[in-house]
């Protein structure tokens, strides 16, 4: 009997260098590292497998005792690498770090408004009053007034933080 010969296929060879699969395993060391160090509230928010969360128990418990923790990084590392849903993780941890700097941004910018009405006076009010409806326009110019004045005379910022507490309260609306 003949022997059947197999068709020949061919099929595409991806090289990836190995420096590349080195980045990408930093990528991960890094990422759970990051989720390592997250408080335990912020790490049950993410959508992690059963492994996963295992390995951050174990980290929790030796992360006092350098050499294991090192080693317990690597293995979440694997872990990760061999989980699905990592871009699902690492978005949530975008989001939950992103927040933060959204907070931070807005501050400055309720900061910035506070000064420039102080600086300003009825104009800004108006405008701002237009802009965030919630605001009362008669304890705004008392307000900016009495800060200008403390200000002006270099005196405690009572009325200047009351004003800034007022503007946080309504834009945050």
């Amino acid at each position: 009997m003949a022997k059947k010969k197999k068709p020949l296929i061919e099929e595409e060879i991806i090289y990836v260098s190995k420096s590349e699969l080195k980045r990408e395993a930093m990528q991960y060391h890094g990422l759970g590292a990051e989720i390592a160090k997250m408080p335990k509230k912020q790490r049950d928010r993410l959508p992690l497998n059963h492994d996963l969360k295992e390995a951050l128990v174990v980290s929790d418990k030796v992360s006092d005792k350098s050499d294991a923790y090192r080693r317990n990084l690597n293995y979440i590392a694997k872990v990760l690498r061999t989980t699905e849903n990592v871009d699902e993780i690492q978005a949530m941890i975008d989001i939950m770090l992103n927040k933060n700097n959204q907070a931070d941004v807005l501050m400055n910018k309720i900061e910035t408004l506070r000064d420039d009405l102080i600086k300003q006076g009825d104009d800004l009010i108006n405008s701002t009053i237009d802009q965030y409806p919630s605001l009362e326009r008669q304890k705004m110019r008392q307000l900016v007034r009495s800060a200008a004045k403390e200000v002006k005379a270099e005196k405690p910022a009572k009325s200047y933080k009351e004003l800034f507490q007022y503007l946080k309260d309504a834009i945050m609306l």
